[in-house]
């Protein structure tokens, strides 16, 4: 099953990949490696703010991780101009996630990505992980997650 397939399956459209906020570009492309630049978690009505601890749940901070990963593949299919079947693996996800001090569940946070990705990209999706925690993100955002990609 084709990427796409699996996306329209799970009911997900990819929106245009989000333009960059500051000094920097969506991603590069270094040999057969795309490294996608952090990308927030935000839906249609904008940025998902908050702190997890505070204001989220788990839950809640796992579909904000999943928000994230919907705009990782977005930034994936404008690099590979349109054509997501480019797609060989996802090497590696890092994600941050905007927490109180003592909140210490950030992995289940980001699962909400690599569960995602797995459903998406199948095996192909099973990548290295890092979830850490910071007292504050860009925009006051919940999560924020980069990517690196192996292309075809």
């Amino acid at each position: 099953m084709t990427i796409e397939a699996r996306l329209a399956e799970l009911g997900v459209t990819l929106p245009d990949a989000p333009a960059p906020v500051a000094n920097y570009v969506g991603f590069v492309l270094a040999g057969n490696l795309l490294h996608v630049s952090g990308q927030v978690s935000a839906d249609a009505n904008g940025p998902i703010k908050g702190k997890l601890g505070a204001d989220f749940t788990v839950e809640q901070g796992a579909a904000a991780a999943r928000a994230c990963a919907i705009s990782l593949l977005a930034q994936a299919k404008k690099a590979c101009d349109g054509d997501l079947s480019r797609i060989k693996r996802l090497v590696k996800l890092g994600g941050f996630v905007n927490s109180t001090p003592d909140f210490t569940d950030q992995p289940k946070v980001i699962n909400g990505a690599s569960d995602f990705m797995v459903a998406v990209l199948g095996d192909a999706g099973r990548h290295a992980r890092a979830a850490v925690s910071a007292p504050a993100l860009p925009l006051g955002v919940a999560v924020e997650i980069d990517a690196i990609f192996e292309l075809k």
